[in-house]
């Protein structure tokens, strides 16, 4: 069944409301993006627990979907309206009925990190067999090797595990660096994370490439020290939790952050440099990594 796409361009005060309108009087779907994505002109977003952020690009554009049959064009006019818009100005497209399950996943490639290290979700055959290959598939849990801080973390434990380490995975989301860590040669490992969603979806992917990693909500944590500690969140809690993961490294053992941007590296270095001697720090696309040997 083909469907009725809506786009509509509006300033971001009206976005939300006009979405929410939308859906009441009957669109299928209602999505908000960014105008300008794609362009030079396109708006960066960031936002971290704690810390206020803008919500809504500041030209935005609505885009609907509506059934084959649907009066998108009388929905779009009382939307508005409720809104106390007139003669707002909208394309209409037909998209035709696909297999939308087989074309979202061919949208995800195998992603290599390193020489020996891909990532390749279940519906992909792994591009090299000789390598390490984690099997992990988009989901609802944060973290599939496609951004950079979970690249960087990556290559980090590619690079600096010897074999047989205690790890700690502090923010585990899809508990993929927890996965990697024992595929690429540690002893054990731990991930932690707040959602209880991500705490599901690590085991599952655990269990999807035959490791044994362990996932907990953070009042749930068995106590012990630890080898490696990694922990890919955001500046804002690494900022409030330097003084626990630093208790959870072992003495010469060693940090990974990830998830700050490159200005914020100082700040944290400084933070961490109470209890780590700080490494020289990686950047990939504005992202920074830091790491450090425990004094």
């Amino acid at each position: 069944m083909p469907y009725q796409q809506i786009t509509l361009a509006v300033k971001d005060t009206i976005a939300e409301p006009l979405a929410d309108a939308l859906m009441e009087h009957g669109a299928l779907s209602a999505a908000i993006e960014d105008a300008y994505a794609g362009t030079e002109n396109e708006q960066a977003i960031f936002g971290e627990p704690g810390m206020p952020t803008e919500q809504i690009w500041q030209q935005s554009k609505v885009i609907v979907l509506f059934g084959e049959n649907d009066d998108a064009a009388a929905v779009v006019e009382t939307a508005t309206k409720a809104c106390g818009l007139n003669d707002l100005n909208y394309t209409t497209e037909i998209l035709e009925d696909q297999d939308w399950v087989r074309l979202t996943q061919a949208q995800f490639d195998p992603i290599q990190i390193s020489d020996r290290l891909w990532i390749t979700p279940s519906w992909h055959d792994a591009p090299d067999e000789n390598a390490v290959n984690l099997q992990l598939d988009p989901g609802l849990a944060f973290g599939t090797g496609s951004h950079p801080t979970t690249r960087l973390c990556l290559q980090w434990l590619d690079a600096q595990l010897k074999g047989g380490e205690s790890v700690l995975d502090y923010g585990c989301g899809s508990g993929i660096l927890a996965i990697a860590a024992l595929k690429l040669g540690a002893g054990s490992a731990v991930g932690v994370d707040i959602d209880e969603q991500a705490i599901r979806a690590s085991k599952a992917n655990a269990g999807q490439n035959n490791v044994q990693a362990q996932f907990y909500l953070p009042d749930s944590v068995p106590e012990g020290q630890f080898d490696v500690v990694v922990a890919n969140i955001l500046a804002n809690p690494l900022r409030m939790l330097g003084e626990m993961l630093a208790g959870r490294t072992k003495p010469g053992g060693r940090i990974i952050l990830s998830g700050l941007l490159d200005e914020q590296i100082e700040e944290l270095s400084e933070i961490y440099g109470q209890w780590f001697d700080i490494e020289p720090t990686e950047i990939d696309e504005g992202w920074a990594r830091l790491s450090g040997v425990k004094r």
